[in-house]
């Protein structure tokens, strides 16, 4: 709970990270131009020029496979890169929380000394 209430701003709404701007930006995208496609009917127009000038296009089936996989590759790519993020990220995490404990500890350490060093030139006052 503590963390969702430093990530609100001052409007009490929690901000929207980048990269889910960016998620939304691609499927406003996408859709914009999927109905597009949709109204004009843009694989009708490329297969018509196609079939009207077969001499002027080759490996057209190549290229669409080699865009369709390079898509795919792109994903799994994103996807590796997201994961090693993640890790890195819980590893970096437990590093700062390794070394706050220490930065504890050894607070903890020099007040104690503190004390007894105070202690110790109170007796030797006293003497």
């Amino acid at each position: 709970m503590g963390n969702l209430q430093r990530n609100m701003d001052k409007q009490g709404k929690i901000p929207l990270s980048q990269g889910f701007k960016d998620l939304i930006i691609i499927a406003i995208v996408f859709i914009l131009i999927l109905v597009v496609s949709l109204f004009l009917n843009i694989f009708a127009f490329i297969l018509e020029f196609i079939k009207k000038n077969p001499h002027s296009i080759i490996y057209v089936d190549e290229v669409i496979v080699g865009l369709l996989t390079l898509s795919v590759c792109f994903a799994i790519f994103s996807w590796r890169r997201w994961s090693e993020l993640k890790r890195e990220t819980f590893e970096r995490i437990k590093a700062q929380e390794e070394l706050i404990k220490i930065a504890n500890t050894k607070a903890e350490t020099e007040r104690i000394i503190s004390r007894q060093l105070h202690i110790e030139i109170e007796q030797r006052k006293r003497i």
